[in-house]
């Protein structure tokens, strides 16, 4: 089970394919996550020019640095996409892959169209996780 309860609102538009919050209770290790790049073993960018493919290794990525970190999908509270294009059909492309792999845990979600990321891509990834804190015996 995880230690994210995601928050929606009766008061808000039911039309967003996300929660409108998140929230996690004290005790909870927090894991910030960098911004999962759609790179290879070897640090070579994955599909040039190609957003679906890009999103896939990106959320590939960011699901083995979750596990690294003792986490899962279910156990994000907040993710953030970048997606290097001002074409809002790459930003749909992008969003529709990254919401597919989180399935029924809506979390809070931005994405957004910036013009340039840190490596020569068109989508990062960027997620905060929580887990309960171990309990030493």
């Amino acid at each position: 089970m995880s230690a994210v309860r995601l928050v929606r609102s009766s008061n808000l538009s039911p039309a967003v394919d996300y929660a409108y919050a998140s929230v996690v209770p004290a005790g909870t290790r927090l894991i910030h996550l960098a911004g999962a790049c759609p790179l290879d073993a070897d640090g070579r960018t994955v599909a040039p020019g190609d957003t679906v493919a890009q999103s896939r290794q990106a959320v590939a990525n960011l699901v083995q640095a979750l596990a690294d970190a003792g986490a899962r999908l279910q156990d994000v509270a907040y993710t953030r996409v970048l997606v290097a294009s001002t074409d809002r059909e790459d930003l749909v492309a992008a969003w529709r892959v990254v919401r597919d792999a989180f399935a029924d845990h809506d979390v809070p979600s931005t994405l957004l169209g910036v013009t340039v990321l840190g490596y020569p891509e068109l989508v990062e990834v960027e997620a905060v996780a929580a887990v309960p804190e171990a309990v030493d015996d």
